[in-house]
């Protein structure tokens, strides 16, 4: 099955569902959410890979379906801090080790209400070795299943085997959602989440109806549809009319929509990061002076210009800028092609060529390398740009290439570092491997007052700003298109709490 459908099919197939939502809109020119309606939602598709697994999740057109159906313990905020979802509140031991959440009164789709053997069974599910690539697994590896335990029927005890007092954001990341005790089938989801199930075809479309028994109140829409489509796809469908709401699109079509009345562009400032990882365990850069040079080549600015369009800030080489924990006091990096050439001499890469990875995996991806091998070029650096293939790329990258494109959504901080800077990390593309950073991370986790944590968490970014493979070159704002017709869509980074959150919009 392709990445995503084909122009021709997916107009095929969002043509069918027009006449349903245009017969039920009606209109206002009100502020007013009202009930109603059908809204289509289009997303990058990933083909045969798309799943309705709460657990296996990885492209942000699953996360989407999937925050329809069911909930989190625990979810993100515009800053990244944890903000109560099934989880009401909780609280932990000053050593952070035992931690206690408080349930809502919430409902399953098949009428079973929620408790704490669902929470526990949720979480023995993710971490189980033998389920098949759960999301959470590594993050959640800290949780002791045999020690933890239900305190009555709304209270749930998770004890931990080390302390680490970001547990609450770990059970708001990706692939945490709490699934009813027994769910073991993903073609039949079962959720508390604002929408009830109704179908799911991989790569091509789901459809799920309005649960009247949300927690959180009813959604306004009768229905929800998640398409997949490719960029092109997504911008025509959208002009069109054909959807309400087109995810991830590109700077160029954001100007292209500047003036119709029927398209507008809802962005998220500083929503991510993209950048260039280097491979530190292999010549040259694991020597940090040719890292710098790299560094130090980039003209960020030029490079937020043309690959965001000027809609974004220029990084600094550390993950999060703005969000809770970041060391906004480091002087920023500036270009310096004079001491980068330098230290390309010094180091013996000058006049050499280095192999840069890249992929139409993401917009911008291939553009972004070839403007920094003519950057580079400047130093005397030869950049020979090899383009693999989208599907695999971020599997690839992490073996192939000496240089590689990079990019992040919105994540906490310390979940970045978690997920690529540590050694046992599965998406290390830079191959930064120092069991001393891992046992200084460890530590920093530990600790209890967030201003001593926020202070250690400091220096660990800015080890890997001055020591690392990792160069962030810009933090672009995150943009995705919305018919007129659809209110109430925020301008939220991807990943937190009020991002594709359909159950809160409503049709004019």
């Amino acid at each position: 099955m392709p990445s995503g459908t084909t122009r021709r099919g997916f107009f095929g197939m969002a043509g069918a569902a027009v006449l349903v939502s245009s017969c039920s809109s009606g209109g206002t020119d009100s502020g007013t959410p009202r009930k109603g309606g059908m809204a289509r939602a289009v997303f990058p598709g990933a083909g045969a890979k798309e799943t309705m697994d709460p657990h296996a999740q990885r492209q942000f057109v699953d996360i989407a379906r999937h925050k329809a159906v069911f909930d989190k313990l625990v979810d993100l905020g515009g800053t990244l801090r944890p903000v109560p979802r099934l989880a009401q509140r909780w609280e932990t031991r000053d050593d952070a080790t035992v931690w206690r959440f408080h349930l809502r009164a919430a409902t399953f789709h098949d009428g079973h209400v929620l408790d704490a053997d669902d929470v526990l069974y949720s979480l023995a599910r993710i971490l189980d070795p033998k389920g098949i690539d759960r999301r959470a697994r590594a993050s959640l590896s800290g949780i002791d299943l045999k020690r933890s335990r239900a305190v009555g029927k709304q209270v749930v005890e998770i004890v931990l085997k080390r302390p680490n007092a970001e547990l609450p954001t770990l059970l708001a990341m990706t692939g945490t959602a709490i699934v009813r005790r027994g769910y073991d089938d993903p073609s039949k989801p079962v959720g508390t989440g604002p929408f009830r199930f109704g179908s799911f075809a991989a790569g091509r479309s789901f459809a799920a109806r309005r649960f009247d028994d949300h927690w959180d109140g009813a959604a306004h829409l009768d229905e929800i549809r998640i398409l997949s489509a490719e960029t092109e796809a997504r911008a025509n469908a959208v002009q069109a009319g054909e959807v309400e709401y087109a995810h991830e699109m590109t700077p160029t079509f954001a100007r292209v929509v500047e003036a119709n009345r029927n398209v507008r562009i809802v962005a998220a400032p500083r929503s991510g990061a993209e950048g260039i990882v280097m491979k530190t365990d292999r010549p040259p850069f694991d020597d940090p002076d040719a890292a710098m040079a790299i560094k130090l080549l980039a003209d960020r600015e030029r490079l937020v210009e043309v690959i965001n369009g000027g809609r974004g800030v220029v990084g600094n080489d550390m993950y999060g800028k703005g969000y809770t924990y970041y060391p906004g006091n480091v002087p920023q990096r500036e270009r310096d092609v004079a001491e980068a050439r330098a230290l390309l001499r010094k180091t013996g890469v000058l006049n050499k060529e280095v192999t840069f990875y890249t992929s139409s995996a993401a917009d911008g991806f291939v553009d972004a390398a070839h403007l920094f091998a003519r950057q580079a070029g400047e130093a005397g650096l030869r950049v020979k740009i090899v383009t693999g293939p989208p599907e695999s790329y971020y599997t690839d990258q992490l073996k192939t290439g000496l240089l590689g494109s990079h990019r992040c959504g919105a994540m906490p901080i310390p979940t970045y570092i978690s997920d690529r800077l540590l050694t046992d990390s599965q998406q290390n593309a830079t191959a930064w491997r120092r069991a001393d950073f891992d046992k200084e991370f460890a530590q920093a986790q530990s600790v209890s007052d967030e201003r001593r944590r926020t202070a250690r968490y400091g220096v660990l970014q800015q080890r890997i700003r001055d020591r690392g493979g990792l160069l962030i070159w810009g933090h672009p704002d995150w943009l995705n298109a919305v018919s007129a017709r659809l209110r109430g869509v925020e301008a939220a980074p991807p990943n937190t709490v009020d991002w594709a959150r359909f159950d809160k919009v409503w049709l004019a």
